[in-house]
């Protein structure tokens, strides 16, 4: 209808079209990066390309864009939707999870809407003209009454760079790029070249100091039906209407008789589960036979267990378990969950089906029903004293008394050493952990290329090591003292490895070539022409209280590589470490020009140089 404004919602949305011409057009949701789901490496989308999509939406006319996000967070509880999405929302986004700035994506997307800013008055009031500049280059060119003049200058060739002619100049323009040109003269941004530092943040461990040696406490849950069962059928249910979302937990659980007999034949018997998600852990005989899991991608599993029966009658006790509930999609609210089939092959006398079996069922588990993970649970009798806690026991409970992490830093904890499960902190629920390993070719790429269209399967990181080790603690629930962490393992693990870890920025590096953009965007004015531009420099910072305390790296030339993996190159200044040094070593912040002093004659007539540092801060 004509009064419902249509907006897009995409990677890209410069082609998008309202339904209407009198209607303007509204970019909803840009990614700037994209969803982490257990078990899967991590995507990341680069600010060179985040940059790019901006850029041609308003170069076509755009009128409103969001970044969807541009702070990440943290899905605390289990309010992870998905399947499958991790309790870190991080998204890859301007402000990450921890509320860090991440360099250089928030600078560089800084640095672009000061530049669109200086467009504003022709984007608001001229009329805008489309010109051809190649086969795959283009100029979005918008003039005013006032004589005010704005071009956006496109490479959209995904490999070759490009110099193109506009108004009888010549700009470089590098693949899968925009250049900004505010009074169609002067470049004051390129998408591709990003000027900004990359700060490098590490996960710096602390030690999980208990306030006392002896306050560990366990409670073990009982296998099964923990009390009276809920229901009885002869048919499995769906387990999201069974536990209308009150917990991730419901309980299975059925007996049956083996031939005094048995085992009459020498082939193994096989436990066949099928299940429409997320998860299940087996037991048999009170005994963790093994467990199963679906992943983002595809929620249903099925999965073989080998087992060992005794004569006589057997009990099989099976958690089915919820892993966030699908939030996206068409008719999601009818995609279910929970087991499907249950048999088992290889007896003597076929295979035994038992999925019409009578199974009892019970909701959640017995520790969320006394709510041990409440901060008033101090005296339940329920837990019992342990000085050194049981490891990788399943289905167990554990609390410790702990202290603040020093500073003021942020905080994530440390779960690698665990399974799978839930973790509070003073009855705050940090949300589900699971530390679960992505395949070792899940996607991965040594290094990221931002040119050509952006997927989330493209630029991922991460393969072969857990999808989320580290779990946000926001300091707001820290206590000055009587600090109570309590930890539900469903596999087994080993709680005395639990650590907190402080997010700390300790390192910064920059890649500036002589043909970035140089305009100072705070102070540049329009009318004044700028025939000898500035040279292009680095500009080095460390966060506040900080200094840049050593000079890892520095080549003046064609150095390649990113940070932390710099590498020089066939040109290379030899005094580009001490010029560094003289002007960034022991002080906050620091400003290098390329056309430095200290640099002398030039090491490599007619090569475009570049200046890459890499330097430590403490």
């Amino acid at each position: 209808p004509d009064h419902v404004i249509n907006t897009c919602n995409s990677f890209y949305c410069d082609q998008f079209k309202p339904n209407l011409p009198t209607q303007p057009k509204i970019w909803t949701e840009n990614w700037p990066g994209w969803f982490q789901t257990f078990g899967e490496s991590n995507p990341h989308r680069p600010p060179e390309d985040v940059a790019f999509s901006v850029a041609r939406f308003f170069g076509k006319g755009g009128s409103v864009q969001n970044y969807y996000v541009y702070h990440g967070g943290t899905n605390f509880d289990r309010t992870a939707g998905g399947p499958f999405i991790t309790t870190s929302y991080d998204y890859d986004a301007p402000i990450d999870e921890y509320g860090l700035k991440r360099f250089p994506k928030w600078a560089h997307l800084k640095e672009l809407h000061k530049s669109i800013k200086l467009c504003e008055h022709s984007l608001l009031f001229g009329n805008s003209t489309l010109l051809s500049l190649g086969p795959q280059q283009e100029a979005d060119v918008y003039t005013d009454h006032s004589g005010g003049c704005v071009a956006f200058l496109a490479n959209i060739d995904s490999e070759k760079d490009k110099v193109v002619t506009f108004r009888n100049r010549q700009y470089d323009l590098p693949a899968w790029s925009v250049s900004i040109l505010p009074d169609c003269k002067n470049v004051v941004f390129n998408t591709a070249k990003v000027r900004s530092q990359t700060l490098m943040v590490d996960m710096v461990p602390e030690t999980l100091q208990a306030s006392k040696p002896d306050q560990w406490s366990i409670f073990t849950e009982r296998i099964g039906i923990w009390d009276k069962n809920d229901f009885v059928r002869n048919e499995f249910v769906d387990h999201i209407n069974t536990t209308k979302d009150s917990t991730d937990y419901l309980w299975h659980t059925t007996s049956f008789d083996v031939d005094r007999n048995y085992p009459a034949s020498g082939n193994h018997p096989i436990l066949n589960i099928g299940s429409k998600g997320h998860a299940v852990h087996a037991f048999l005989n009170n005994m963790l036979i093994g467990s199963a899991y679906g992943n983002g991608s595809e929620s249903s599993f099925s999965v073989q267990m080998p087992i060992n029966l005794k004569a006589g009658k057997n009990e099989i006790a099976l958690l089915s378990m919820t892993v966030g509930l699908k939030s996206a999609g068409p008719y999601y609210e009818w995609v279910g969950a929970g087991l499907t089939s249950v048999n088992i092959s290889g007896m003597q006398n076929g295979t035994m089906d038992l999925s019409s079996n009578n199974w009892a069922y019970k909701i959640g588990l017995e520790g969320e029903h006394y709510r041990l993970f409440k901060p008033d649970q101090g005296n339940n009798q329920r837990w019992r004293p342990q000085s050194e806690p049981p490891k990788h026991q399943p289905l167990t409970w554990y609390k410790v008394n702990v202290d603040v992490p020093q500073g003021d830093d942020p905080v994530g904890l440390d779960m690698q050493s665990m399974g799978k499960g839930l973790v509070w902190l003073n009855g705050n629920a940090i949300g589900r952990y699971w530390p679960r390993t992505s395949p070792t070719d899940d996607r991965c790429t040594p290094s990221c290329d931002y040119r050509g269209k952006f997927s989330p399967n493209k630029c991922r990181a991460g393969c072969g090591k857990p999808t989320q080790r580290w779990y946000h603690v926001p300091r707001s629930w820290f206590h000055p003292s009587g600090n109570t962490l309590v930890v539900f393992e469903e596999q087994g693990g080993d709680p005395t490895k639990i650590t907190f870890s402080r997010r700390v920025a300790t390192s910064v590096c920059s890649f500036v070539s002589e043909n970035y953009p140089s305009i100072d965007l705070e102070s540049w004015d329009k009318s004044i022409s700028d025939e000898n531009p500035l040279a292009a420099k680095v500009q080095l910072s460390c966060p506040k209280g900080k200094n840049i305390s050593s000079i890892k790296f520095a080549s003046f030339g064609d150095p390649s590589g990113t940070c932390r993996s710099y590498q020089q190159g066939s040109c290379h200044h030899p005094d580009s470490l001490s010029v560094v040094e003289k002007a960034c070593l022991n002080i906050n912040s620091c400003t290098v020009s390329l056309s430095d002093e200290g640099f002398g004659e030039d090491p490599c007539p007619g090569v475009t140089k570049t200046l890459a540092i890499e330097a430590d801060c403490s």
